[in-house]
């Protein structure tokens, strides 16, 4: 038996993505062999791809940085999942797949009940919004805030989860996204025609409270700016190269250093730990199947159709998030 999976055969654009045939093999000890239900489509796939990320996975490698799935067979010692449950994990890579195998101890429950190309979005863009919000951030209700890039997959998460925070949200996005900004009740600010310290200066004189960001070191100068005396600037997404990383640690240090009450802090995906995940996706599945968050799933599309996916999410025109399903799924 064989499965197939998308594998980047080189640095480089969609033509550098082929569809390969792998044998099937019994899961090594501790590890669980996953048929995948649902895989998410994001930025990080595109940059390891093209190489504009530092300490990269040399190809060829399969992408998909996360995914729900149906356990098909475990190895010896695996005890905390059976063969059928129904799990999820963080991967970053190896998830654009017909299956994966995985380390059993790092995955995680998922209730059947829900809708799986929703609850997908939980395992990444959702954990990074709700981990900054609240473990990051610990932000408080009326707390004001900008979402540097409020439109994509981590963007809308920001959104959904911030305006069931009660905070006070500005959001950066095109003019065609602006109307999906004001549905989640944050302010939309074109970032192309105007100067949003100059905006949001005149509509909160007395500063933000906090400024995500997920789009570059290019914002931290007017992102600070924007800040009161003691505010944060929350920073996350990997730099594009090792020496945008140095520079960005650099950056780091030399705001962090200037003495105007305000500071960066970084986040990490996987910086927190597999415990902490777990228990913050437990808290998002709550969350969906209360019907608290509704995920903005864009367009949906066959594991095997990934090539499609990529050239969407390219195109730049994406507002939330795209979706990878097995085909009986679709």
């Amino acid at each position: 038996m064989n499965y197939k999976s998308v594998v980047v055969t080189r640095r480089g654009g969609l033509d550098a993505l082929q569809i390969v045939e792998n044998d099937l093999r019994p899961p090594a000890e501790g590890e669980a062999r996953v048929r995948i239900l649902a895989t998410p489509v994001c930025q990080d796939d595109v940059a390891i791809r093209v190489g504009n990320r530092p300490f990269l996975k040399k190809p060829p490698f399969t992408p998909g940085y996360a995914f729900i799935g149906v356990v098909a067979a475990i190895g010896e010692q695996v005890t905390n999942v059976a063969v059928g449950d129904r799990v999820a994990a963080l991967t970053q890579f190896g998830s654009h797949a017909e299956h994966i195998y995985w380390q059993a101890e790092k995955l995680v429950q998922v209730p059947e009940s829900l809708d799986m190309a929703e609850a997908v979005t939980l395992i990444l863009n959702y954990l990074v919004a709700y981990q900054i919000l609240h473990r990051v951030a610990k932000v408080r209700s009326g707390d004001k805030v900008l979402i540097v890039g409020a439109s994509g997959g981590v963007g809308t998460a920001f959104l959904q989860l911030g305006q069931l925070a009660g905070l006070k949200m500005y959001g950066l996005a095109s003019p065609s996204k602006h109307p999906l900004l004001a549905e989640y009740g944050a302010t939309p600010i074109d970032y192309r025609t105007q100067d949003f310290v100059q905006v949001l200066r005149q509509a909160e004189p007395d500063g933000l409270d906090y400024v995500f960001n997920g789009m570059g070191e290019e914002y931290y100068g007017r992102g600070l700016a924007v800040l009161r005396r003691g505010g944060v600037l929350v920073h996350y997404g990997a730099p594009q190269s090792f020496a945008r990383f140095v520079l960005l640690v650099l950056k780091l240090l030399f705001y962090n250093l200037w003495p105007n009450g305000k500071k960066i802090e970084g986040y990490g995906t996987h910086r927190l730990g597999v415990d902490l995940f777990k228990e913050d996706w437990q808290k998002l599945f709550e969350l969906l199947e209360e019907g608290q968050i509704k995920p903005l799933v864009v367009q949906k599309f066959s594991i095997l159709e990934a090539v499609k996916a990529y050239e969407m999410l390219e195109s730049g025109q994406v507002a939330g998030n795209l979706v990878l399903l097995a085909p009986e799924l679709l």
